[in-house]
């Protein structure tokens, strides 16, 4: 097979990994992996996986981007694939647009993966418009199905986001070089109960029931840090400013450090005593709490969305209503008390069954 996959940019994301993920899968199996986007940081790791990238501003939220159709047509028409995977709006649009205007005998086979709740409009609608249509979660299938009820429902596929048990083995240590470099920058956190909340910088994530819950963790006297993992967007700089005033407010500024971009989440998260998904809106999938599940840490998450189906398979005694945040507490110290392990990342869950079910998605488009 010929796969193109198209997304706005290869920068960072659950989006841009999973469509790196697959593109090495095919090229493992034998298949021709393309991509088209913007372009950004993980080209290179792309093209060293074998598979192939195409530059074009697919990625700009602008009705001006539409002018791409013609030459996104031009594209695929010269590239002749077998199949066309949409993984973002702005990028369906353009591919849907220059796709349904091809020779219906000729054309590529069209799939799409809905990655998110996205806002219910004809907009979003374009993510539904795949010959199969790939949900990364069952509750992202219902999503689905209750807003799009003219989307054929023997057309969804449900296939879970996966982890690699190989790149996030149980029990892993970080290299002591890594661990010495760690405490001599990090000597705040000796002796202390690390807590990790990984994800980019935006309101919904949860941040201040973060810092709410190390405030109220130190008030009764425990020895705890909290960890802020994850990329502040430019145009969320403000908001950066506002979760640092909130801890000097709450007096917990000596208690929480913000670590930024990091490429190093898999050995921050290995020596982290619990890490947290405390999204207020629900994760489509949550990919990094299934990760960090895979290397063997106890995962505290708020109640609904991707992240709840993992933990009641992997670590029930994690899950939390969402938004309560005295619940929030009284299970971290739960947690810290009595942490046990999550139970083995086994398929659904894994890398090579996401990679797999994707595969068979599109060997099914084909057959005759």
């Amino acid at each position: 097979m010929k796969v193109v996959q198209i997304l706005p940019e290869l920068n960072s994301g659950g989006v841009e990994r999973g469509t790196l993920e697959v593109a090495a899968h095919l090229v493992r199996q034998g298949h021709e992996a393309i991509v088209i986007s913007h372009g950004g940081r993980l080209v290179e790791k792309l093209e060293i996986s074998g598979a192939r990238h195409f530059a074009m501003p697919v990625h700009r939220k602008s009705i001006t981007t539409l002018r791409y159709v013609r030459a996104l047509r031009s594209l695929l028409t010269e590239l002749n694939p077998d199949i066309v995977h949409v993984r973002s709006r702005v990028p369906a649009w353009i591919a849907w647009l220059a796709w349904r205007r091809m020779d219906p005998a000729k054309r590529p086979r069209f799939v799409s993966t809905v990655h998110g709740f996205y806002s219910v409009n004809a907009y979003s609608k374009i993510m539904t418009r795949g010959e199969r249509v790939i949900a990364v979660s069952n509750s992202v299938r219902d999503y689905i199905i209750k807003n799009y009820p003219a989307t054929a429902q023997d057309h969804i596929r449900v296939i879970h986001r996966g982890a690699s048990p190989q790149e996030f083995p149980r029990g892993h240590r970080p290299e002591e070089g890594w661990l010495t470099e760690w405490r001599r920058n990090h000597p705040q956190l000796e002796g202390k109960k690390i807590l990790l909340l990984p994800g980019r910088i935006t309101r919904w994530k949860g941040h201040d029931h973060f810092i709410e819950l190390i405030a109220q963790l130190r008030k009764r006297g425990l020895a705890v840090h909290g960890l802020v993992l994850g990329e502040t967007h430019p145009r969320k700089q403000a908001y950066a400013v506002e979760l640092k005033a909130r801890c000097a407010e709450m007096g917990v500024a000596e208690d929480i450090t913000f670590l930024g971009h990091r490429s190093d989440v898999r050995d921050v998260m290995a020596v982290a005593d619990v890490v947290f998904s405390l999204s207020l809106e629900p994760e489509a999938f949550g990919r990094v709490s299934l990760e960090a599940a895979s290397l063997g840490r106890p995962v505290i998450g708020y109640a609904h969305g991707g992240v709840a189906e993992q933990l009641e398979v992997l670590y029930p005694q994690g899950l939390v209503p969402v938004g309560d945040v005295p619940q929030l507490v009284e299970t971290t110290i739960a947690v810290l008390q009595h942490p046990g392990e999550p139970a083995e990342v086994r398929p659904p869950f894994t890398l090579e069954a996401m990679c797999q079910a994707t595969e068979a998605v599109y060997q099914e488009l084909l057959r005759p």
